[in-house]
């Protein structure tokens, strides 16, 4: 009704059949619904374009963190060419030099006792070693985690998110408990003699980057301390600088116990993941060496990637680059005052717009996607947008995107209410 039809090739066209028919059906019919048929096809730096050609999307998405330092990174791109003349995957039964350098580097990145690494390829698997260390030091079972965090897809750590993400799969959530983030109380009732551990995002990214309160974590740390409870930050969206701190963590003076890394740590060209365990923890797999194993964990061609993306985001320079863009953006954004927008949520550059109302974020996804801007609203809270530039981008850039965005609030604003009206007369006339 509202949506102008997209012109479509026919080599497209033959593309999105063939996702339709054997990737995934529903998806293809979303994006058609609202007009979206993006194909990647070049890409590079900040900047996604079409496979037609037609249109180009400035990243303010980066996948939660994977394109942290954009698309194809020239300098990331070069180290994964060296490395494939050098090594492959390597054997996960067998010591690596690899793997060895690539752990020492993000221990050192991170203070005591938190000294081994255990390697994965995704964020979810490293959340399921998380939580499997936990339990199987304490002998406990129970895992507290809070309502709209998100943690992943995969079998325990689907468990630790909403109940929307494990319905469609009649999955239960024996052992399993959330309550409210930044409610103290409920996480005071929660944390009984039966919890192994409490898992939190240090800042929570798809609750659209809602801050802990200034006692949050160290109230909860300390807690933890004293009950003998696991304390896992899940770091992988805050990781890497996103924040204009290597780790989120370092803002707000806590240590945990077991820290998750991910999307950030490919460099955008190779899957890594890690789950960096104390010193106590890592006794777990004294007598017990290959109780965890992952064959595609720690492969040696990613820790090479992951070893480059530490060293540039580990860096003093690239640290003060994020710090300044966040000024900018925040200088920027505060001069916007123009509806459905309310608010926005930041630290460093990790931020979200906030909206008026739960169908604003979709609308303003969709109208900042014809304005060229890849923005996603948070799906556990679809009234925030996340807004998550590339580390890499430069301050000249900002105000053509500030310029963008407003041009995406207006048309938002104006299909606000027909959408509204729309779905009144559909339910007034629906039997």
């Amino acid at each position: 009704m509202f949506i102008k039809k997209e012109k479509i090739s026919t080599e497209k066209k033959q593309v999105i059949e063939e996702f339709r028919q054997h990737v995934s059906s529903g998806k293809a019919a979303f994006f058609e619904k609202y007009q979206m048929q993006f194909v990647a096809g070049d890409r590079s730096g900040c900047w996604l374009e079409d496979m037609d050609g037609q249109q180009q999307l400035f990243n303010l998405h980066c996948n939660g963190g994977v394109f942290n330092l954009g698309h194809r990174n020239p300098q990331i791109m070069r180290t994964l060419q060296t490395a494939l003349t050098e090594v492959d995957i390597g054997n996960h039964h067998l010591m690596s030099q690899y793997r060895a350098r690539l752990a020492t580097d993000l221990c050192h990145s991170m203070p005591e006792p938190l000294n081994a690494v255990i390697f994965g390829v995704s964020g979810g698997e490293a959340v399921d070693v998380a939580i499997k260390v936990a339990c199987g030091a304490s002998g406990r079972k129970k895992i507290v985690s809070v309502f709209g965090g998100y943690h992943g897809h995969t079998g325990l750590s689907v468990q630790a998110g909403d109940e929307k993400y494990r319905a469609p799969f009649h999955l239960g959530h024996t052992n399993f408990q959330q309550v409210n983030f930044n409610d103290l109380t409920a996480m005071d009732r929660a944390l009984d003699k039966d919890t192994a551990a409490v898992i939190l995002e240090t800042i929570p990214a798809t609750l659209g980057m809602i801050m802990p309160e200034e006692d949050y974590l160290t109230t909860i740390r300390k807690w933890c301390d004293e009950r003998d409870i696991v304390l896992i930050l899940d770091e992988v969206q805050t990781g890497w600088g996103r924040t204009g701190k290597l780790w989120a963590f370092e803002h707000y003076h806590v240590v945990p116990d077991i820290v998750v890394l991910g999307k950030g740590m490919s460099g955008g060209i190779y899957p890594m993941s890690a789950t960096v365990i104390s010193d106590k923890l890592n006794q777990l797999f004294v007598q017990e060496p290959f109780s965890h194993i992952s064959t595609f964990g720690g492969s040696e061609l990613g820790c090479v990637v992951s070893s480059e993306v530490l060293k540039i985001s580990a860096s003093e320079d690239f640290l003060n680059h994020v710090n300044l863009l966040a000024e900018q953006f925040r200088q920027q954004l505060s001069n916007v005052y123009q509806k459905p927008m309310t608010g926005f949520q930041q630290k460093g550059l990790m931020m979200a717009l906030e909206l008026n109302s739960d169908i604003a974020g979709p609308v303003l996804t969709k109208t900042a996607y014809d304005q060229g801007l890849l923005m996603i609203y948070a799906n556990n809270r679809p009234s925030a947008v996340q807004f998550l530039p590339p580390l890499i981008m430069q301050a000249e850039q900002i105000p053509a995107l500030i310029e963008r965005l407003i041009k995406a609030l207006k048309k938002a604003k104006k299909l606000i209410p027909l959408i509204n009206l729309k779905d009144k007369v559909k339910h007034r006339f629906s039997f």
